[in-house]
């Protein structure tokens, strides 16, 4: 029998000789592994990025598993959720690893982005770089909220019917957006196609290919060098400078810097798996159904702060500042290593990069917290802890009682006070009869406006009816109720002030 090694070596080295020969990998590869790096760039500062290529890579294994199982229709997504959940073995640890890492991959690359910044890494020359890591955020945050979307339970359902009112905002197409988006004019199952396949095949495949180059770029032009006071980036000068660095106090990428990369890296995947066996998955929660309004469709925490933001705004600013903020951010983002490409990179010469940085940070953090508890948040369990007070239904009609009970069962208070308990998201009730008229009552109920929703789906006729008769008697006896004054009109065009008496005449009106 002859002896597997030969001439040329063992087997596993022969097969090996063969395939490189063909692809010739082995020379991009050394050069990768063992280009010169500052020997500053070998911190703990210097982790995040790489930390952020491996959730990526947990998050495309993990979501390929859950593809495998997951059913992309209206009708079976929410099941194949709870196949998951509960039927087959450890399909819930899978959610909740995919889940987790979501959110920690959002919150390194949130980390990587503001050491970047401010380290100085986006000047000359790696503007580019920058620029594709800018992209590269704005497809994590896709990533994540079309995750949100295809767990498809009730939340989710409210959250997207938001998301497409705020998509529905845009000038002159905001009605085609709304028609690419959700695949008609309602969520459907068309619908979650198309999440599908954004959250599947489009942002992932970009976001690899971002990925890809992004890393190019950095292998090219070096990782940054520790930013020191009086190191000044000058166009003609830093590449040399660079260079001398790299070369003349430099250790290579493997094993000197790459080591505290995989040791973070580690500890992160190592708390994803923790956060996952301690806290389990995202829901998902109730079956959606568009006629249950009693939910919180609250989006995921790195979205909150948007959450928070649209709810103390009046709603005159609501539309400006959805069209306008996110246009002007990425512009800033984007522009910020060609306006400022050059100067000084220390933070410790940068005090408005530095105040910038944490005026940010913080107002991320307040407004993140505040969407957790703030007291405008719905209280839930209004509608059945707290009855109509019995001086709100002294003396009315049978039909305006009905209105009453459709108020607690149709869950109104949990938005809205009334008697002084019940939610706070929307004004109190106790004198809407003195603000609203009967039809600004039924257009609001049906259509919805400002922060709240339309509730016409979620309403009968008799119902919608009830309710607004009831509300039509909530004001003070000291206060009128509020009138249409575009009803009394005089012959000579002008008009009256509400509850003047008006008497019609053969081809005149008068007024007293």
């Amino acid at each position: 029998m002859p002896d597997a090694r030969g001439p040329t070596g063992p087997w596993y080295k022969r097969l090996y000789d063969w395939v490189e020969r063909r692809v010739q990998l082995e020379g991009p590869v050394k050069e990768a592994a063992l280009h010169p790096v500052p020997k500053s760039t070998a911190s703990w500062w210097y982790v995040f990025g790489s930390a952020s290529l491996v959730l990526l890579i947990l998050q495309v294994a993990t979501g390929i598993m859950l593809a495998l199982v997951y059913a992309p229709s209206a009708a079976h997504a929410w099941t194949s959720l709870e196949v998951l959940n509960h039927d087959l073995p450890l399909g819930w640890f899978l959610r909740a690893m995919h889940g987790w890492g979501s959110n920690f991959m959002v919150a390194v690359v949130l980390i990587h982005m503001a050491q970047v910044f401010l380290f100085g890494a986006y000047k000359f020359p790696r503007e580019l770089t920058w620029i594709v890591g800018v992209f590269m955020l704005l497809m994590t945050l896709g990533m994540a909220f079309t995750g949100q979307v295809l767990r498809f339970d009730q939340d989710a359902y409210w959250g997207l019917g938001i998301g497409a009112s705020i998509m529905g905002r845009v000038p002159w197409i905001g009605g085609q957006l709304v028609h690419l988006l959700l695949g008609g004019p309602i969520i459907s199952g068309a619908t979650l196609t198309r999440f599908f396949a954004l959250h599947v095949f489009v942002i992932p495949g970009t976001l690899l290919a971002l990925t890809g180059l992004h890393v190019w770029i950095v292998l090219k032009l070096g990782i940054n060098e520790w930013p020191m006071p009086g190191r000044i980036v000058r166009r003609d000068t830093y590449v040399r400078e660079y260079n001398e660095l790299a070369h003349n106090d430099g250790i290579p990428f493997v094993p000197g810097a790459v080591w505290k990369d995989l040791v973070f890296s580690a500890a992160i995947l190592f708390a994803v798996a923790v956060c996952a066996a301690a806290f389990g998955p995202y829901g998902p929660k109730g079956f959606p159904d568009p006629t249950i309004i009693n939910t919180v469709p609250k989006p995921d925490f790195f979205f909150l702060w948007i959450y928070t933001v649209l709810s103390f705004l009046p709603p005159e600013m609501e539309t400006p500042f959805i069209l306008i903020a996110p246009v002007v951010a990425v512009v800033i983002l984007v522009a910020l290593p060609l306006v400022a490409g050059v100067g000084e990179k220390s933070w410790w010469r940068r005090p408005v990069a530095v105040f910038t940085l944490m005026f940010v940070a913080v107002c991320w953090g307040t407004w993140t917290h505040l969407g957790t508890y703030t007291p405008w948040s719905p209280v839930m369990n209004a509608w059945s802890g707290a009855e109509v007070p019995p001086d709100l239904l002294h003396g009315r009609t049978p039909l305006e009682r009905q209105g009453a009970n459709v108020l607690q069962e149709k869950q109104c208070r949990n938005c809205h006070a009334l008697g002084g308990k019940g939610g706070q998201r929307g004004p109190a009730l106790d004198e809407v009869a003195t603000r609203l008229t009967e039809d600004q009552l039924y257009r609001q109920i049906l259509l919805g406006g400002g922060n709240m929703p339309a509730y016409g789906s979620a309403l009968s006729p008799a119902e919608s009816t009830a309710l607004v008769r009831y509300l039509e008697t909530l004001h003070p006896g000291y206060q009128p109720a509020a009138e249409d004054a575009s009803r009394y009109v005089v012959g000579d065009g002008g008009r009256v002030p509400p509850n003047s008496t008006v008497q019609r005449g053969a081809g005149q009106t008068k007024v007293r």
